[in-house]
């Protein structure tokens, strides 16, 4: 199995070339995003999982103390809320952790050209921070329905409230990481006609 998977890495990185020889770049973005995702999620996901789905729980585990809406086992990835009629138990699994989501961004950065090494380095960080914090605010706000709404409430605030904070936070950074960087560095037509036409009067 290692042996394919390495066989699989250089095929990847050997198409990678030939599209950056033959200046494909749209076809080299695809490629690469997605080929550099599933590596990740098969070499480091295992690993960064169990990372995060600590890191998420005491990280919600410090707002649910201070609140005092809920308790956290960070060490077991769980959290506990007890309202006024019952009690319920939340388990950060793979799901919650985060990782698709700060494995996509970072695969889709990687190849993005509109950012040089240096900056897509930093803004990686970045965002990944981005992704986890908006990932603890959306358990917080699951679990701030729950305490107030029972445990009734739980397909409403973990289905839609807690998907459309989280996803809508996520169209907000990529959205400024990749849509307004590159509207921002493309050359403009009416700029460009305007100053052509001041070299010519000149």
């Amino acid at each position: 199995m290692n042996v394919f998977i390495i066989f699989c890495i250089l095929l990847w990185c050997y198409i990678l070339t030939v599209f950056h020889r033959g200046k494909l770049y749209y076809f080299k973005f695809i490629w690469g995003s997605v080929g550099l995702f599933i590596t990740l999620m098969i070499l480091v996901q295992p690993v960064a999982t169990e990372v995060l789905t600590v890191l998420v729980s005491s990280a919600a585990g410090i707002v649910g103390k201070f609140t005092g809406l809920y308790e956290s086992y960070h060490e077991y990835g769980v959290l506990f809320i007890v309202n006024n009629s019952s009690s319920i138990s939340l388990y950060i699994d793979y799901e919650c952790s985060g990782v698709i989501e700060m494995m996509a961004f970072v695969s889709m950065l990687a190849f993005f050209q509109v950012y040089d090494i240096s900056q897509r380095i930093i803004i990686s960080i970045i965002g990944c921070v981005t992704i986890f914090c908006a990932n603890v605010m959306r358990i917080f706000i699951i679990c701030l329905i729950i305490y107030y709404f029972g445990n009734n409430a739980y397909y409403f605030a973990h289905t839609i409230v807690g998907r459309i904070f989280f996803y809508g936070a996520s169209v907000a950074m990529y959205y400024y990481v990749f849509t307004k960087s590159q509207v921002m560095k493309q050359k403009v037509g009416g700029f460009q006609y305007e100053q052509h036409s001041e070299n010519t009067l000149k």
